[in-house]
């Protein structure tokens, strides 16, 4: 084992405060694994929201590992140590349980890199009985696991908060009694709402698509329902561990909504976090009180943190007692003079927007709600009440887009700069207005998971046309994700199982997309590129995420006919 790699994570941990490090022993012993690299996992809410919810249970012990930087990596290759924990630097083939947080498809790469590094056999079927159990949960595999079937031996899908508790229960039950891998798994299928094993479940194919699903035992449920919880006051999710070395180093996070109640066309949280819950001030008091104590700016987390009833007077109580105050994004509609003076006084100086399209007509075919009227409004207030950046978020290739809908961007980021002048001193612009471009992606359990990704060349080319037009701006700054992720995170996103030998050729190719697909022989357009049937079965059609398949083809329908 590298000692400079053991010094280094000490160094982290004397950084960190809030942590937990329990006293191996008679504890079963999880390890909360990130598929990325320290400074992202530790700035994810949701990952720190589990390693505390693990460590509370007294019979747990919980510790973390993560994704190497690069120039650690080199110090693994050049030795025989396996990948270990942060905080007792254990190999991760020593825990119990190895548990991954998984929020985003483009890092299911690493996962493998991860297990193998931990010495840990890659597929679910060679693990051995002294093996661990390897778990995932999170948003991006609550959406569609198939295509990490094979490497997972369990799914937990749903809201953390309330499924983990009963899993723990049943696997401390099973494991004291002594229980064998495939008896503890096959009672997890039965009795733990959310929980997915893939081994319990057998797959055909007919014509390249699913022709029948069904589970190996009778007693196994056919439909998985996600976990939700019904009270998010009865509990409160906030940041457990300060460390500047995340991307939100100056902040301390609360979690104040979740889920929402707009229904976004091409949102996947909007649709699988419903409904809209929304926490009581009274309820969260405590955090932002022990946030503001170490000397933090206060960052109001949620799906849709403008819609909550009692934002204003959330952010008066934080500016009045000389706290400052961060918030994701706000919604055009929600923009008035009373929050946008408070955020000011709080310390703002960027304001989110989001957009999404530049015309009208395509903002309804998404559901958007908003109107171009209600943009400029809010830009109004914005610059009346000197805020000084604004970042806005567009997307490009949603459905029925055309090159015109793609000048009405041009246009309307133009007006708004134009716009702002009007209320700001000496008709000053804003300073800086960040453009941000994202591809729209299809995602599961949405009105639009029957509809293909657009072509990379067409979405390549009007990415570059906005560039180009607004290239002589000098308060506009265009930024936008790499072509090439935006086509494997749709491809990981929609895919069933069979992408499994994708990604396993990936991890032997050492990262050469291009070769693992040509070697595995699968059509990666099948899953990108199709328009799917609306009676075809899907991969994830066996995850009741709470909104009907008939609901989502309405509104696909509704969205088809606007076009």
């Amino acid at each position: 084992m590298s000692w400079a790699l053991q010094r280094k994570y000490r160094d982290l941990l004397d950084r960190e405060e809030g942590y937990r490090k329990k006293i191996w022993g008679n504890v079963l012993t999880v390890c909360l694994a990130y598929p990325n690299h320290y400074r992202t996992g530790m700035s994810n809410l949701g990952f720190q929201t589990i390693y505390t919810l693990l460590n509370r249970q007294p019979s747990f012990l919980c510790e973390r590992v993560f994704l190497p930087d690069p120039a650690d990596m080199a110090a693994f290759e050049g030795t025989s140590a396996p990948l270990f924990s942060l905080e007792s630097q254990k190999p991760l083939a020593e825990f119990d349980i190895i548990a991954f947080s998984l929020p985003f498809e483009n890092d299911y790469p690493h996962i493998l890199t991860m297990l193998e590094m931990g010495m840990i056999p890659l597929l679910s079927t060679q693990r051995r009985e002294r093996d661990p159990l390897v778990m995932g949960g999170g948003i991006a595999v609550t959406l569609n696991p198939e295509p990490l079937a094979d490497f997972f031996d369990c799914f937990l899908l749903g809201e953390g908060e309330e499924i983990v508790p009963g899993f723990l229960s049943l696997f401390e039950h099973s494991r004291r009694r002594g229980l064998a891998r495939k008896e503890l798994l096959a009672r997890v299928q039965k009795n733990i709402p959310g929980a997915y094993v893939p081994g319990c479940y057998e797959i055909t194919y007919k014509n390249n698509r699913i022709e029948n699903r069904r589970p190996v035992d009778s007693s196994f449920p056919e439909q998985i329902t996600s976990g939700s919880v019904k009270d998010i006051n009865a509990f409160v999710t906030e940041q457990s561990i300060m460390t500047a070395d995340t991307e939100f180093g100056d902040m301390f996070l609360v979690e104040v909504s979740r889920g929402c109640r707009r229904g976004c066309r091409f949102c996947a949280a909007g649709f699988v976090y419903r409904p809209a819950r929304f926490r009581d001030c009274s309820c969260i008091g405590t955090a932002i009180t022990r946030g503001m104590d170490r000397g933090k700016k206060i960052g109001l987390m949620g799906t849709a943190v403008s819609d909550h009833p009692e934002l204003i007077p959330l952010c008066r109580s934080i500016v009045g007692q000389r706290g400052r105050v961060a918030i994701a994004s706000l919604r055009m509609d929600m923009v008035t003079g009373e929050i946008v003076r408070i955020l000011k006084e709080g310390g703002v100086e960027t304001v989110s927007l989001a957009p999404e399209a530049g015309s009208e007509r395509l903002r309804t075919v998404i559901r958007k709600g908003i109107t171009e009227l209600q943009i400029l409004q809010a830009v109004e207030r914005l610059a009346e009440y000197g805020i000084v950046n604004i970042r806005l978020y567009f997307m490009v290739g949603l459905p029925s887009e055309t090159d015109e809908d793609i000048e009405a961007i041009i246009r309307l980021v133009l007006r708004i700069k134009l716009h702002a002048a009007q209320y700001r001193k000496k008709k000053k612009h804003f300073r800086l207005i960040t453009l941000s471009i994202n591809q729209f992606i299809p995602k599961p359990a949405t009105p639009f998971q029957w509809h293909p990704l657009t072509d990379l060349n067409i979405v390549r080319k009007r990415i570059q046309r906005i560039e180009r037009a607004l290239s002589r701006e000098k308060s506009i700054k265009v930024i936008h994700d790499t072509p090439k992720q935006n086509y494997l995170q749709a491809l990981l996103s929609l895919g069933d199982r069979r992408l499994g030998r994708i990604l396993l050729a990936v991890h032997e190719n050492g990262g050469n997309w291009a070769r693992a697909l040509k070697e595995s022989g699968i059509d990666p357009g099948f899953y990108v590129y199709r328009s799917k049937d609306l009676d075809e079965l899907l991969p994830w059609d066996f995850i009741d995420h709470g909104v009907s398949k008939s609901f989502l083809k309405r509104e696909y329908g509704k969205a088809l006919r606007i076009s």
